[in-house]
C-alpha cells in the first residue's frame, strides 16, 4: 500500500468514524425524545386545566417535536454523508463535482455542496424570495 493509499484510507476511517458516532449520537436523541415527550403525554392529566393552560401544553409539544424533526432530519443528512462515503462520492460538490473543502466538511459534514456553489444558489434563493415578495401585495383586500 502506498503512502497515498494509507492517506486516503486514513481519511476514509476518519470520515467514517466521525459521521458514524454523530449519527449514533442523533439517533440517540431523536429516540430519547420521542420516549420522553410519549411519557409526557401518557402521564399527562388534563383534568382541572383551563383553555390557557392547555393551550400552552400543546405550544410546547409542538416546539418538542419541532425539535424532534430537525434532529431526525440531521440524522438522515449523516446518515446521507455516510452512503456517499461508501460509494466515494464523500465530498464532491454535487454541482459543480470540484473537491469540498475538508474544513467545510469537518464543520458541516454532510455537506453537498462546496462554498461557493452554496453561496450562489443561496443568492438565487434570496432574489427569488425578493421577487415573491415585491409581487405580492403588501395588503389583502377585504373580501
Amino acid at each position: 500500500m502506498t503512502k497515498t493509499t494509507r492517506g486516503a484510507q486514513r481519511r476514509y476511517d476518519e470520515l467514517k468514524q466521525m459521521l458514524t458516532a454523530r449519527a449514533l449520537l442523533l439517533d440517540d436523541e431523536v429516540h430519547g425524545r420521542l420516549r420522553g415527550v410519549r411519557a409526557d403525554v401518557t402521564a399527562r392529566s388534563h383534568d382541572g386545566q383551563d383553555l390557557g393552560d392547555l393551550a400552552d401544553t400543546d405550544l410546547q409539544d409542538e416546539i418538542r417535536l419541532a425539535l424532534i424533526q430537525m434532529k431526525a432530519e440531521t440524522l438522515n443528512l449523516v446518515n446521507d454523508a455516510l452512503a456517499r462515503l461508501d460509494e466515494g462520492r464523500y465530498g464532491s460538490c454535487q454541482d459543480c463535482g470540484d473537491e469540498v473543502a475538508e474544513r467545510r466538511l469537518r464543520a458541516l459534514p454532510f455537506a453537498v455542496r462546496c462554498t461557493g456553489c452554496e453561496q450562489s444558489r443561496e443568492v438565487d434563493r434570496q432574489r427569488a424570495e425578493g421577487r415573491s415578495r415585491r409581487d405580492a401585495p403588501l395588503f389583502h383586500p377585504a373580501l
